[in-house]
Order: structure tokens, then sequence, then C-alpha cells
């Protein structure tokens, strides 16, 4: 009998070791049913999850983690910028699990095991100094691509009397690029007719917010800037200090209305329907080394379905429908 009394207590000591176990795996977990922790059907996600990259979605990723960390508390951001190239890098050496790319993925990070999904558009766009000399003549008859070309890749543009025809003028256009990895100047480059960021000319500042502020500054300088970066959120009109010089697109000697961006929502509108060129305008990126799992795959998730309505607030372009259901079917 003694025997028996001590196989029954040490069965039952055994049990609730086992069960004491598992519910201290569930307690450290990322992933636990809701409906176990007496809350709503949703998992609970705990973590950190590290993001570095472009300055150009730096912006709109501090209102995705923010929003994020609303709905579940015990999540926390390191967001950093850096460029395109830094995000890149960091993602690939493994230092952060996401990282912003304000250009297309190459095939030589992909063999790297690169993973990435579009999460919305944005675009770049050229910018002059609202005191520039011939500003009024340039807003009215607008800038062709045959002229960035002449600015930014061959150099055969020097001063601003050539860029508005009327030789009299010889003031000197004073050029400016961006000095680190940058998506924008990517994209900037394949517009004016180069292939990458190293083709375009010109003096090279470091970072979003240098390259307007050299603007902002000097009536002779050129620039390009991302759409959110360069009109006022709060109340859409551009950035005090600068303009938007428009493209010729059809290359009829005018800017036509539908070339002239004065408020946020005229360039908004133009990236969304396509008439603004795309490059400029680009697909914003996520990229992480291999396919995301986890907490960051339910917070890639999150950003392609209800993150997409904080866009347009903070001066991003949704992805239309297709747009989001393609990159949703990546992730699976």
């Amino acid at each position: 009998m003694r025997k028996q009394t001590l196989t029954v207590l040490s069965i039952l000591i055994a049990a609730s070791l086992v069960l004491s176990a598992c519910g201290s795996a569930a307690s450290v977990g990322t992933t636990v049913p809701a409906s176990d922790a007496g809350t709503s059907s949703e998992a609970t996600l705990s973590g950190t999850i590290s993001v570095s990259g472009a300055f150009a979605l730096y912006p709109m990723m501090t209102v995705w983690a923010e929003e994020f960390t609303k709905l579940h508390p015990d999540v926390q951001f390191d967001v950093q910028g850096g460029g395109a190239g830094k995000g890149m890098t960091d993602t690939i050496a493994g230092a952060v699990d996401i990282g912003m790319i304000s250009r297309s993925i190459k095939e030589e990070e992909t063999a790297q095991g690169i993973f990435w999904v579009s999460v919305t558009k944005d675009a770049v766009f050229p910018i002059i100094n609202a005191e520039n000399p011939v500003a009024a003549n340039i807003l009215e008859k607008g800038i062709t691509q045959e002229i960035f070309n002449k600015i930014y890749i061959t150099e055969e543009i020097k001063t601003w009397g050539e860029v508005v025809g009327d030789p009299t003028i010889t003031d000197e256009i004073h050029v400016f690029t961006r000095s680190d990895a940058s998506g924008a100047a990517d994209q900037w480059a394949k517009y004016t007719g180069g292939e990458a960021q190293e083709d375009l000319k010109g003096v090279g500042v470091n970072g979003e917010p240098a390259i307007l502020g050299e603007i902002i500054k000097d009536p002779l300088a050129i620039g390009y800037g991302n759409l959110n970066s360069i009109f006022d959120l709060s109340s859409g009109a551009l950035v005090p200090g600068v303009v938007i010089p428009p493209i010729d697109i059809d290359n009829n000697g005018k800017a036509d209305a539908v070339e002239i961006y004065t408020v946020k929502e005229d360039a908004f509108g133009a990236v969304a329907n396509g008439t603004y060129p795309s490059p400029p305008a680009r697909f914003e990126n996520l990229a992480t080394l291999g396919k995301p799992e986890g907490l960051e795959l339910a917070f890639i998730e999150w950003i392609l379905t209800d993150g997409q309505q904080y866009l347009e607030s903070a001066g991003f372009v949704p992805l239309t429908p297709e747009q989001q259901a393609e990159s949703l079917a990546k992730l699976k």
C-alpha cells in the first residue's frame, strides 16, 4: 500500500511540474491567445522591433510604431533614419529587424537573403529657392526633363539664364544632391537620365533635412526632396522658402495646371493618379533578412491593412487594393 501511495504522489508531482512549465512558456511567448488572457480575440504581442533606413519613410514609420503600440502596449520600437543605404546595410547585417528602403531592391540584395514588400507610394520633387531670380519665369514655363538632365548629369547647363533661355542672366546654378546612400537620389538620378545616385553632379549633403536647408538659404540653389518633407503637413502648404519648379511633362513650353504643385493635395493627387512621372514617383518598401515571422510579420501585415489609414495625413499615398493584395500575398 505504501508503495502505491508513493507512486501516485510521484505522478501528481510530475504532472504539476509539466503544467507549471507550460504556463511559464506561454507567459514569455510573443503570441498568446487573447481568449486565454481574458482580452479580445486578438493575440497578445510583445517584444522590440528595430528599424532603420530611408529618411523618406522615417516619419511614417514613427506614426505606424506609435499606433501599433497603442494596440499592443508590450511592443517597443527602435526607429532610426540614416538613408536607404544604411537601412539595407543594417538589414543584411542582421543589425535591425526591418529596413526602410525608398528605392527598388537590387538583385544582389535579394541574393543576400533580402525579402521585401511595398507598403506605400511617395515621390521626389525638384525644389528651388522661392527668391530665385527667374522663379516667376520657371513657374510659368516649367523645366523639361532634358534641362534637368543637362543640369544634373551632363552639366551642360550652368546658369539660370540657360534654364529659361535668357543669355543676359548669368547667375550660376548651385546644384545640390545627397552624399548619403539615398533612395530619393537614386530615383532623381533615374529620372534625369542617369542609372544610379553616383551619376548625379552637384555638392553632396548628408540627409533629407540638410538638402532642404541648403535650398532654403540659397536663392541660386536647386535640389530635390520627398513629398512629406517639402510640404508642411499641418497646413498643406510648401515649406517656407522653397517652391517646386513644374516639370514640363508634355514638353509644350508651359506649365499646365496639372503640373503645378503649390499645396500638398495637388502633389498627392498627381502621385496617386499617375500624372506625376515614375520615376521620380516610387514605391516605399520594407525589407527583412528572409521572410518575416512572428512579431515582425504581424507588424508588416498590420501596416498593409489597418495601417494604411494613417498614410494620407502623413503625406504618403496608400496602396491600391490590388497593390495591397500583392504585398500581402508575398508574406504568405
